[in-house]
């Protein structure tokens, strides 16, 4: 499947810098259904709580582009897929690009387009996770591209991630597994969301 205009820039990019192995997988369509009240976790460990009820159905086109997964001959990690698609100038494993990001981007509690989000430290991801957003679907559902969540290596681009933090304040979420076409169980705490500030133009 040929990739979509937001990522083909990215795409001929990382083919020119990995070779791609074989041509991109279609992950599962995510599935409609009710939207529902959405628990919280108590601890700093992502946890698994079960079925949550997902979201509504993705209503725009525009935001409705199917998850995907591209494999490439050779492996990427988050860190530098985020660095290469956000711009950002941070090094080191990603729990610490939060901290690291204090005095040179902005840093948010909200997600925005373009943002990156910062996945903590915790039993599943230790040295933490980093991913590029790429459209806010509603309130509590943004989709995400990001690299190596499989764990190999992979590039996965248009992922639902669902907030199910109880004052919709984005600290804890679920992220969509292509394997299974539907929210994974873990529920993931975040730092927040990571941007470059607007450029300063003449007169403000």
């Amino acid at each position: 499947m040929a990739a979509t205009p937001a990522d083909a820039g990215v795409l001929d990019f990382l083919s020119s810098a990995f070779n791609r192995s074989d041509a991109p997988a279609l992950a599962p369509t995510p599935k409609p259904a009710q939207a529902a009240a959405l628990p919280d976790v108590n601890d700093t460990d992502d946890a698994a709580l079960g079925e949550i009820p997902n979201p509504a159905p993705i209503a725009s086109s525009t935001l409705s582009a199917p998850p995907t997964v591209e494999r490439w001959a050779k492996y990427i990690s988050c860190v530098p897929y985020a660095r290469l698609r956000s711009g950002l100038q941070i090094f080191g494993d990603a729990k610490f690009w939060w901290g690291k990001a204090a005095a040179l981007y902005q840093r948010m509690t909200q997600p925005a387009a373009d943002a990156v989000m910062v996945f903590a430290g915790s039993k599943r991801i230790r040295r933490g996770h980093v991913a590029v957003v790429t459209a806010i679907v509603s309130p509590r559902e943004i989709k995400i591209d990001h690299a190596n969540w499989q764990n190999h290596g992979e590039i996965d681009l248009n992922m639902p991630v669902l907030d199910v933090s109880k004052n919709n304040d984005w600290s804890r979420v679920r992220v969509w597994d292509p394997k299974t076409g539907d929210y994974g169980a873990r529920v993931y705490a975040i730092s927040g969301f990571i941007a470059r500030p607007a450029p300063i133009t003449r007169g403000s």
